[in-house]
């Protein structure tokens, strides 16, 4: 049913599986599409995106164009906790071509600044 990308844990590069059934080009334009949605959204504490953040661990298309997203938050007591997922769904649904999509909250692993992306290391100045 699924394509599905993941090498060895590399920061802010999630588990990719999308539906057997889409072509090549529309494969990599919608994974493209997606990840751009992701990188709108913001923690509101952290001026950095939830995907280079490595808050995303996993992102699913299936047959129909649903995508389901696992993600999680740096800390479990986040404060944005309950509205953060559904900003992730809200930006992941406009995407042309998604027939909608469903965040689940995961906490394992849990997040670890090794999840973040050398652009957010420059952005929080942590190195």
């Amino acid at each position: 049913m699924t394509q599905v990308e993941q090498a060895p844990f590399e920061p802010n590069k999630p588990a990719m599986e999308l539906s057997n059934e889409l072509p090549p080009e529309e494969y990599d334009r919608l994974t493209d599409a997606i990840i751009a949605a992701l990188k709108t959204v913001y923690d509101p504490e952290i001026p950095a995106d939830i995907y280079e953040l490595g808050l995303i661990y996993r992102v699913e298309v299936d047959d129909s164009r649903f995508v389901n997203i696992d993600m999680t938050l740096t800390a479990p007591g986040c404060p944005v906790a309950g509205e953060m997922p559904q900003w992730v769904e809200n930006a992941v649904s406009i995407v042309p071509g998604v027939a909608g999509a469903k965040v689940n909250m995961v906490f394992d692993p849990p997040w670890d600044q090794s999840r973040m992306s050398e652009e957010a290391r420059v952005a929080l100045d942590m190195w």
